[in-house]
């Protein structure tokens, strides 16, 4: 039966297929609801899409994004199944604006799947940054010993997880002692609106690196089912950056407007540390006011199709991870 639901053709295409994160996990897109046009008739309180262009649906998403008119948005909605590990679910559950239901060790047997990071990613403790890793990778020998005690301490948890839920033991006790880095998995529903808070602060360069990978595939898939609303959010969001009274003084100081745009001050040249001090920026502004002020990164967000998976293949490698589903 032919649906009269908005839909997108990019969006159908990668509809119940699943991409891969990390080592075990994944992203996949169950469902959805409305697309760019359902913002722009939920702003207008419309009839349908009538005739208007693509240009103009365009024009009022952006205008929206821009003046923070978030509630069209909010009538768009993104349905994702997710694994990841422990400790990822944790950061991410954080976001308290979306529907969740999570795969329960109560009910059901836990996947002894365990993340393990590669070696690029193993790093020491940040010095600047005290919930963040150092951007080098540690030594190859310190990477090597983590993985064995790692890899040892796996391989006791996951036998005592069987030997319990072999004598029977609820399920409820058996999973207890299960590292952090055991996968679990989720439905996650979210609108439009929460999903681009979710991504601006996730796909962030000074986001945990394991959740940064699960933000970037979600955003391809949002970019497939709602194109102008993620180029919006990418221009005015994601590289975007606002401005503080003082910060503003300190550019207004450099530059005015013209008939034609914007032009140099004439006889400004600069404004200095001591000069931004005296605007109320302190040094870590002046840093970020330097940072806003470099050049621009346009990220692509594009999916490889070739590496999408059937649900069936999936499910297949979850159910042989449970203990004892050989027997």
């Amino acid at each position: 039966m032919e649906t009269k639901r908005p839909t997108n053709p990019a969006a159908e295409e990668i509809l119940g297929g699943y991409f891969p994160v990390l080592d075990h996990g994944f992203v996949s897109l169950v469902d959805y609801m409305g697309d760019d046009e359902a913002i722009e008739r939920a702003a207008r309180v419309s009839y349908g899409a009538g005739t208007r262009k693509v240009s103009q649906t365009r024009g009022l998403v952006r205008y929206l994004r821009r003046h923070h008119h978030t509630t069209p948005s909010e009538m768009v909605e993104l349905k994702f199944h997710c694994a990841m590990p422990m400790f990822v679910a944790r950061q991410w559950i954080r976001h308290r604006t979306a529907s969740v239901n999570e795969y329960s060790g109560r009910y059901s047997l836990m996947p002894l799947l365990f993340y393990t990071p590669r070696q690029e990613h193993f790093a020491r403790q940040s010095e600047s940054n005290r919930q963040g890793r150092d951007a080098g990778a540690a030594p190859e020998e310190l990477y090597r010993e983590a993985v064995q005690r790692w890899e040892e301490a796996r391989k006791g948890a996951a036998e005592d997880y069987g030997w319990l839920v072999g004598e029977d033991v609820a399920r409820e006790l058996a999973r207890i002692d299960l590292p952090l880095s055991t996968y679990t998995q989720w439905y996650w529903k979210i609108d439009l609106h929460n999903l681009f808070h979710f991504l601006t602060l996730r796909t962030a360069p000074n986001a945990q690196w394991e959740i940064q990978e699960y933000a970037r595939v979600m955003a391809g898939m949002l970019k497939r089912v709602a194109p102008l609303s993620y180029e919006a959010w990418v221009d005015y969001n994601l590289c975007g950056a606002s401005l503080s009274r003082g910060e503003r003084e300190a550019i207004g100081r450099l530059l005015e407007p013209s008939e034609e745009g914007i032009r140099a001050r004439p006889g400004e040249g600069e404004v200095d540390r001591e000069a931004l001090g005296e605007l109320g920026l302190s040094a870590r502004e002046i840093r970020e006011l330097r940072e806003k002020l470099g050049p621009v990164i346009r990220p692509e967000f594009d999916l490889d199709l070739s590496r999408m998976r059937e649900a069936e293949e999936v499910e297949r490698e979850m159910y042989q991870a449970v203990p004892g589903s050989f027997e």
